[in-house]
């Protein structure tokens, strides 16, 4: 695989860009509740990014999708497109949000229940992607693999009896929004692309209550559980170093 190696200049964009991500989602998080849509969500979270002086990825990039942020409700996954239908008590909610600072992309999601604590099964299942999530990025470092960050995601998640999604994978990003590598949520450990100091990745698990077939919903973008499962999805963007990694969506003291 190619390397694409990036500037200082561009790293520090990143970890700009970074720090405005994380804000806004942990904004989000304390904003969001029930009687809202997600097309309240997305207005809201276009006021933000443009307040904090970022782009909007998902408008910009010339994929089409028609909104800021992804909003996926109870058995939809991903790439949801934000709705008019009213958040309720227990709902279960991902938001996936990327945004462009200075032309350099990063990407971050979490998910929550709506005005109520996760109990037994649903908070199993939250807990244990986002476990999965830092067990992935816990290998990180130059001349690790994306074999070893799948692994410790899978061996989490198989050892929490979760379904693992496999269809949709983690990803390279840096001037672009999606760049190669895959990061796959599965793997073997020192097999797949070896990472070096300077890239930069989304590791992004998702897991579910049933089993792992997906379908796309008549919208074209929204991918939800075949079988109406509940599930989650949490993400990270994540610099590479000589020794660790630096996670760039993280909000820092």
């Amino acid at each position: 695989m190619q390397h694409h190696l990036k500037t200082p200049d561009q790293i520090q964009a990143m970890r700009d860009g970074g720090q405005i991500l994380a804000q806004i989602l942990n904004e989000l998080k304390h904003h969001v509740r029930a009687g809202q849509t997600g097309i309240d969500i997305d207005h809201w979270v276009r006021k933000k990014i443009t307040d904090y002086g970022a782009t909007a990825t998902y408008l910009t990039s010339g994929i089409g999708f028609p909104a800021a942020i992804c909003v996926s409700v109870n058995e939809e996954l991903v790439h949801s497109i934000p709705k008019d239908n009213l958040f309720e008590p227990g709902d279960k909610v991902s938001f996936d949000l990327t945004i462009t600072y200075h032309g350099m992309c990063v990407d971050s999601a979490f998910t929550m229940l709506i005005d109520e604590e996760p109990k037994s099964a649903l908070k199993h299942l939250l807990a244990a992607t986002k476990n999965s999530l830092y067990d992935g990025i816990a290998t990180v470092r130059a001349g690790s693999t994306t074999g070893n960050i799948g692994a410790a995601v899978e061996k989490t998640l198989d050892r929490a009896k979760l379904g693992i999604i496999r269809d949709y994978v983690g990803h390279g990003i840096g001037t672009t929004m999606h760049m190669p590598p895959d990061i796959p949520n599965f793997g073997r450990p020192n097999t797949g692309v070896t990472l070096q100091a300077g890239d930069t990745i989304c590791i992004e698990p998702m897991a579910t209550l049933g089993k792992e077939k997906t379908h796309i919903l008549e919208d074209g973008w929204t991918v939800a559980m075949a079988d109406r499962a509940i599930c989650a999805h949490f993400e990270h963007t994540v610099l590479v170093t000589d020794t660790s990694y630096e996670i760039l969506t993280e909000l820092k003291p």
